[in-house]
């Protein structure tokens, strides 16, 4: 049976709407405990994210509704599940949300939702959402919003003239894999082709150049491989121009009991986790340390391993491209060893152009990561 309660208040309603959100992850990728989510004192959840340009901000993050007419199996709020159901009004979504950016609370709005009657119905009250933020009160401020797989063309333009950033969640790495997950949505027509569309949509020289666009996997539920995703990852950067992948292990215990994601062998609880962070690291080395999708090293099974990380397993992998040498060495060559990121790449990049490095000490700002690095260098 579904849970009723009688005529919720917005505060009810946002007790339940922004809690419920935390299942999407798309702009968010925390390593540190005060980059986690938290709930204000009125009970409200405000959301701590990276975005796509690798500023830090706190965003104001909940569901328009939890209804929902989607089969996806392995969503908690599917239409099948007995769940507290409600929906924000348009106007009560934006005053609340105008009331905590008032009080410097928030930095900007996240809004996604279930799926109401039909993606563009759905799509619909999301961009009125945000059209009444902007021209009824000239809010100039940060908002995402979420793109409803199925949605027209036109509602998918609305939503990018009116967004700083938008997402849709391309879930899995192929069609095969979503047919495990959802009777009710075509890979192709329904997700691929509006990314298609945003990127077109913002791509440099257009209209809406600057209007970020993400996506996010469900990792782990529907069976695939790390080497799957890390195909698609590669692909979506390569082709479709994404700004920013992300990947949310999939929570067993949520979904419908027949998909893989509840059936996988049992190999301890920090396993999800650990795998979600091994694929962006790989999404960290593909985007910024020059590797390809041919680089990244894999286990028999297809995964990445959950002991060593990618960009070591790697170097592990290619012993005759070690030791470099750290006064000689490309910047890309540098970034190639373990221990060795951006920052200190730069440092090093600046410190030889004065004078020779002579040991690791010479390297500004030596600590445990540079002498992992140390091995693989020559000086």
């Amino acid at each position: 049976m579904v849970g009723i309660i009688s005529r919720p208040n917005t505060q009810q309603k946002l007790e339940i709407l922004s809690a419920e959100s935390r299942y999407d992850l798309a702009c968010a990728c925390s390593t540190h405990r005060d980059e986690h989510r938290r709930r204000g004192a009125d009970g409200r959840w405000i959301y701590p994210v990276a975005l796509p340009n690798g500023r830090k901000a706190t965003l104001f993050k909940t569901l328009l509704s939890n209804v929902c007419t989607h089969d996806c199996k392995y969503c908690p709020l599917r239409a099948q599940r007995g769940l507290l159901r409600c929906t924000l009004g348009l106007e009560e979504t934006a005053r609340v949300f105008l009331d905590y950016y008032r009080q410097k609370k928030v930095f900007g709005l996240f809004l996604s939702s279930g799926v109401v009657k039909s993606p563009d119905a759905t799509m619909q009250r999301l961009n009125d959402v945000a059209g009444i933020l902007r021209k009824k009160y000239a809010f100039k401020g940060y908002i995402h919003l979420k793109v409803i797989p199925g949605a027209s063309d036109a509602a998918i333009e609305q939503a990018v003239s009116l967004a700083d950033a938008v997402s849709l969640n391309i879930e899995t790495p192929g069609p095969e894999y979503l047919a495990r997950l959802s009777s009710g949505k075509d890979y192709l027509r329904d997700i691929v082709g509006p990314m298609k569309l945003i990127s077109a949509l913002t791509a440099p020289g257009s209209r809406y150049h600057g209007v970020k666009h993400t996506t996010q996997f469900v990792v782990g539920a529907a069976g695939e491989s790390d080497a799957r995703i890390v195909k698609y990852t590669f692909a979506l950067y390569k082709r479709l121009g994404l700004n920013r992948v992300y990947f949310s292990a999939y929570q067993k215990g949520l979904g419908d009991g027949s998909i893989p994601g509840e059936n996988a062998g049992d190999t301890g609880p920090t396993d999800p986790l650990t795998r979600e962070h091994r694929l962006y690291q790989v999404d960290f080395l593909l985007r910024k340390y020059g590797f390809k999708e041919q680089d990244i090293v894999f286990e028999q099974d297809g995964n990445l391993s959950l002991t060593t990380d990618p960009k070591e397993a790697w170097a592990l992998a290619n012993p005759h491209r070690f030791p470099v040498d750290v006064n000689r060495a490309s910047k890309w060559d540098l970034l190639r060893v373990p221990g060795l990121g951006p920052i200190t790449v730069s440092r090093i990049l600046a410190h030889r152009r004065d004078r020779r490095l002579r040991s690791i000490e010479d390297i500004p700002g030596a600590g445990a990561l540079l002498r992992k690095a140390e091995k693989y260098l020559a000086f």
